[in-house]
């Protein structure tokens, strides 16, 4: 049998800790007593229509659903240590709402939210929007789908990132991950993708000065490049670029394929860079 709680307020500390089998209604998690972790170590937990504005409602928290729910900006730190979890259709506010997750899907949510995603695996966001700093700083097997991102040092020091049909308006994304493919997406940002390894970028739009440099195992594929200048400076690349590109400058190695070239800069290299430009 399942628990049933409805249309009730909890706002004190640990108000339903390690609730199991439970289907959590059209509640409110907010008040006078400002308790932290309200459902802290719960298992098989449905939450529905509720609203939260506490901190740490969900930590340790395994197997649980939360649809049409809201968590603002005093929800920080909300979703800690847990797995196996599903959230549709809700808000999420409140710095550092994801971190140190395991098997996470988010479909069409919006987001707002600092240093979200932290150090976390199997994470899947999708039909979704978020505003964050600092965006899934260290973490491994995620994907993105149909997201709207906007923000600034995003997917640093990530492993096995996957990113289809997105449009990314973040600085210095991609700074030293690894194993990453971008399809089909926007990518706008200054500086993208240094020390890199790994990355693939296809049939994608790349917008910003200086990117793509000190990359290793650079991949451009029917790609396009737009305000591109100082691009691919020291980077290992193989690279298929449609259109005009503004400047390239010492390409470590590899083949650059491009439209046109505004200028091709080879001066004073730091290290021996043998990258061969190719004008169709």
């Amino acid at each position: 049998m399942r628990t049933v709680i409805k249309n009730q307020q909890f706002d004190e500390e640990r108000a339903l800790y390690n609730m199991q089998n439970a289907d959590i209604m059209d509640c409110i998690f907010a008040g006078p007593a400002d308790g932290e972790s309200v459902l802290k170590e719960s298992r098989d937990v449905n939450l529905k229509n509720c609203s939260f504005s506490l901190r740490y409602p969900l930590w340790h928290v395994k197997k649980f659903v939360m649809e049409h729910s809201t968590m603002d900006e005093l929800t920080r730190a909300a979703i800690w240590y847990a797995a196996d979890g599903v959230i549709r259709n809700s808000t999420l506010g409140g710095i550092k709402a994801l971190r140190e997750c395991e098997r996470i899907r988010l479909e069409n949510c919006h987001i707002v939210s600092q240093e979200f995603g932290w150090k976390s695996g199997e994470i899947a966001l999708t039909d979704s929007d978020i505003e964050s700093e600092y965006l899934f700083f260290d973490s491994r097997n995620v994907k993105l789908e149909r997201v709207q991102m906007e923000g600034k040092y995003s997917f640093q020091y990530m492993k096995n990132l996957e990113i289809t049909d997105c449009v990314l308006d973040t600085k210095d994304a991609f700074w030293h991950s690894e194993n990453v493919t971008v399809r089909n997406s926007v990518v706008k940002g200054e500086y993208l993708a240094w020390f890199s390894d790994g990355l693939t970028l296809i049939d994608c739009k790349i917008i910003g000065t200086q990117p793509l440099c000190y990359c290793k195992n650079l991949k451009l594929v029917n790609c396009t490049m737009e305000d591109t200048d100082l691009s691919f400076e020291y980077s290992d690349v193989e690279a298929d670029v449609k259109g005009h590109v503004i400047s390239i400058k010492n390409p470590k190695s590899g083949i650059i394929t491009v439209d046109s070239v505004g200028e091709i800069i080879r001066e004073a290299p730091v290290m021996e860079c043998t990258g061969k430009i190719v004008i169709r």
